[in-house]
C-alpha cells in the first residue's frame, strides 16, 4: 500500500519538474503584426531584428522589430533606449505600443517600443557576450603564379555601461618577378557609456604596409564622442579628440622612426534597415600638432550581404592617405576586399 502512494507522489513530482522545465525554457513571447504568437527563449535584438530560439525550430528566428505588436520576456536583457539611457531588466508590453523595462517588480522605465535600439540577454558567463565576424578570401591567378590572400575580422563584447571592439585586417600578395605586397592594420577600442549618448574613446591602432613603407605605425587616441542618430534603422556618431603618433618606416634599407602628437576628428555611420545588405562605413582626420601643414586621412566602408546560416559576402574598401609621407612613399594606400565568412 505504501508503495502504491508513493509511485503516483514520484509521478507527480517528476511531471511537475518537467513542466516547470518546459516552462523555463519557453519563458519569453512576442506576438505579432499578424497575431502570430512565437514562445521561447529571445536572445537578442539589435539592428532592428530580433532573435529568438524556440523548441519547434533548428535555427533562430529572425524577426523584424517593427512587426513585433506586443512582447513579454523573463529572461533578464542588456537594454538600450534611443535617448542612450540603459538597463538591465526584462520587458513587458503594455498600452499598445508601450512596453515596461522591469527589474523584478519594480518599473525602471516605460518607453515605446520602437525606442528600445539595443536587446542582448544577460549571461553569466564571459564568452555568451562575445560577438565574432570573420571573413576570408583567397585568390591565384595562373599567370606570374600571382597569389593573394586575405583576412577581415572583428571581435566585440558589449556590457551595460562599456565595450571593447578589435579588429584584424590582413592582406598578403605574391608573384613571379615582383615583390610581395603586404598590409596589415588592426585596433582596439573602448568606449565608456555617459548620459544623453555621450561616450568616451579610447583607441590603439596598428598599420603596416608596404605601399608607404611603413613597417610599423602605433596610433594611441583619447577622445569623447556622441551618438547623433541611434535608432532600429541606424547609428551615426561622432568624436574628436586627441592621438600620439609613433612611426618607423625604412627608406633604401635605413630603418627610421618619427613621432607626432595629432588632433583627430571622425564619424561614423551604420546602415541595417535595408533588407539583407548592411552598411558600415568611417572617416576620421589626423591634423598635426607638431608637424607644419601635415595631416592624414583614414576611410574605411564596409557593406556585407547576410546569407543563411550566420554566413556572410562582404566587399571592404579601406584608404590611408597622408600628404607628408616619408621619402619616395606614395600619399595614398587603399584596398579593395571581397570575403566570405561567418558570424558567431
Amino acid at each position: 500500500m505504501l508503495q502504491f502512494l508513493i509511485k503516483p507522489k514520484v509521478l507527480i513530482l517528476f511531471i511537475t519538474l518537467f513542466l516547470s522545465q518546459f516552462s523555463f525554457s519557453q519563458n519569453d513571447s512576442l506576438v505579432l503584426s499578424n497575431n502570430d504568437v512565437i514562445v521561447g527563449e529571445l536572445k537578442s535584438m539589435k539592428q532592428g531584428v530580433a532573435a529568438i530560439e524556440t523548441d519547434y525550430s533548428d535555427s533562430d528566428f529572425k524577426i523584424d522589430w517593427e512587426e513585433v505588436k506586443t512582447i513579454h520576456t523573463q529572461s533578464e536583457f542588456l537594454i538600450t533606449i534611443k535617448s542612450g539611457e540603459r538597463f538591465n531588466g526584462s520587458l513587458k508590453s503594455f498600452d499598445g505600443d508601450k512596453v515596461h523595462i522591469l527589474n523584478a517588480e519594480d518599473t525602471l522605465a516605460s518607453v515605446l517600443k520602437n525606442n528600445v535600439v539595443f536587446l542582448n540577454v544577460v549571461k553569466t558567463d564571459f564568452l555568451s557576450n562575445i560577438k565574432v565576424s570573420l571573413g576570408v578570401g583567397y585568390n591565384f591567378t595562373k599567370a606570374d603564379n600571382l597569389s593573394q590572400f586575405s583576412v577581415r575580422s572583428t571581435i566585440g563584447y558589449r556590457a551595460k555601461r562599456w565595450s571593447l571592439n578589435a579588429n584584424y585586417n590582413d592582406i598578403r600578395s605574391s608573384q613571379d618577378n615582383a615583390e610581395s605586397v603586404k598590409r596589415l592594420d588592426a585596433s582596439l577600442a573602448y568606449q565608456f557609456y555617459l548620459k544623453k549618448n555621450w561616450f568616451t574613446h579610447t583607441e590603439v591602432s596598428w598599420l603596416s604596409n608596404t605601399e608607404q613603407n611603413i613597417n610599423l605605425r602605433t596610433l594611441g587616441k583619447l577622445g569623447i564622442g556622441k551618438f547623433l542618430i541611434q535608432t532600429n534603422s541606424s547609428y551615426w556618431a561622432m568624436q574628436v579628440g586627441a592621438s600620439y603618433n609613433n612611426e618607423n618606416f625604412e627608406v633604401e634599407g635605413i630603418k627610421k622612426e618619427k613621432n607626432s602628437a595629432e588632433a583627430f576628428l571622425g564619424t561614423g555611420l551604420d546602415l541595417y534597415d535595408i533588407g539583407d545588405l548592411s552598411l558600415m562605413t568611417t572617416a576620421t582626420v589626423y591634423p598635426s600638432l607638431t608637424e607644419s601643414e601635415r595631416w592624414r586621412f583614414d576611410y574605411k566602408l564596409d557593406v556585407k550581404y547576410d546569407l543563411p546560416l550566420d554566413f556572410f559576402v562582404n566587399f571592404g574598401i579601406t584608404l590611408n592617405y597622408d600628404n607628408k609621407p616619408v621619402e619616395t612613399a606614395s600619399k595614398t594606400d587603399y584596398v579593395f576586399q571581397t570575403t566570405f565568412g561567418w558570424d558567431f
